[in-house]
């Protein structure tokens, strides 16, 4: 297994999709863990005969899901993403400017 050299441009891509992937798995496990025990909650205080199927219960999941939804879109369909555009294209133009100086 040979060394990474952290100059290098496809290093530091890769070393920013891991990134990436890291803080979207941690949303999807906030997302996860928050809904269960939103879930919870709204399931011991129904009221008697009370359906859980009403849209206050599903508020959170669902807005903070359309959240996730676009969060994975940044991470999973790069050609999508301008932000990703346009940090390669800051990072191209620091490097120059640390070269002139």
């Amino acid at each position: 297994m040979g060394t990474f050299d952290e100059n290098n441009i496809e290093y530091q891509r890769a070393r920013r999709q891991v990134e990436r992937l890291r803080g979207f798995y941690g949303h999807v496990f906030a997302y996860i863990a928050v809904n269960a025990l939103i879930v919870v909650y709204n399931c011991l205080h129904l009221k008697p005969g009370e359906s859980y199927f009403q849209f206050k219960n599903f508020f959170t999941a669902t807005f903070w899901g359309i959240g996730l939804a676009a969060h994975a879109i940044t991470v999973f369909l790069p050609r999508v993403n301008f932000i990703r555009k346009w940090e390669d294209n800051k990072i191209k133009e620091l490097m120059d400017k640390q070269k002139e100086h």
